[in-house]
């Protein structure tokens, strides 16, 4: 009985990013690859998406595609695939990373949005792009953590605050048929810098999420969130402490996190006397 033909080792991709936010894909691949292509698949949508980029060779044994800025990549994880001389598209697993010109960017929103993307290795060490798409974008810059309240600092591209500027704080299930699940809080703007403090006894229990009005009620609604830098989901590493607060409906903790998209929310959970 012939036995079974061993499965094709991996092939790996190298990634660097560069500072106007696009990604190079290196593939280690020796032979002939033919016409061969990188292949981006959006994950969770109801019709297949796809990107695909042309792998050239670059060196002996090695193909290289580029994913410049200018290319659009709606918001999502998108996993990353090679088809080599026609053959079945097959998973890439990550390489060599070198996204240090990501944590350094100062995005300018030229192309009147700010563009990210993140490549990582997922739980079973397939390579994947996470992206955004933000127009305008806020991006939170410094947390900190003051007597029962938290203050935020951050930065606004894609538009320029005005004197009506304010954020929101929007419960994820509003507590009243009112509008008792927006809370409007000051902001300070300097340019395109912003920063405000939330008092926690102001907030019933519950997910609340963030928002900048930089223009007011007239303008745009933008989610605040950290996305500059080469951590693809801050949630697990970014964590915050919690205060212990009282408040019309009871003493509370609350504290920020990042969700799975990197925005920005505050958690509000009710406490035993």
């Amino acid at each position: 009985m012939t036995p079974p033909n061993p499965p094709a080792a991996p092939l790996r991709a190298d990634c660097v990013g560069d500072s106007a936010g696009g990604l190079t894909f290196d593939v280690a691949a020796r032979g002939n690859t033919g016409a061969a292509l990188l292949i981006l698949r959006r994950r969770d949508t109801d019709a297949e998406e796809t990107v695909s980029l042309p792998l050239a060779p670059a060196a002996e044994g090695l193909l290289r595609a580029a994913l410049p800025s200018s290319v659009a990549l709606p918001e999502g994880r998108w996993d990353a695939y090679a088809a080599l001389s026609d053959g079945e598209p097959r998973r890439l697993v990550p390489g060599v990373t070198d996204l240090r010109s990501l944590a350094a960017r100062t995005p300018g929103g030229l192309l009147g949005h700010v563009a990210v993307r993140i490549p990582y290795a997922t739980r079973q060490g397939n390579l994947t792009v996470r992206s955004w798409l933000r127009a305008p974008h806020a991006e939170t810059a410094e947390l900190g953590l003051v007597n029962g309240g938290l203050t935020v600092r951050g930065r606004v591209y894609g538009t320029q605050p005005t004197a009506d500027a304010h954020a929101e704080l929007r419960a994820r299930t509003a507590t009243d048929g009112g509008g008792g699940g927006v809370r409007r809080v000051d902001v300070v703007t300097d340019r395109a810098d912003f920063d405000f403090t939330v008092r926690y006894d102001t907030l019933a229990p519950g997910d609340w999420d963030l928002w900048l009005r930089p223009a007011g009620e007239s303008g745009p609604v933008v989610r605040l969130a950290r996305l500059l830098d080469d951590v693809a989901d801050k949630r697990p590493v970014l964590t915050y402490p919690r205060a212990r607060v009282l408040t019309p409906d009871g003493p509370v903790e609350a504290g920020p996190y990042y969700t799975d998209d990197n925005d920005l929310s505050l958690s509000v959970v009710a406490s035993t006397p």
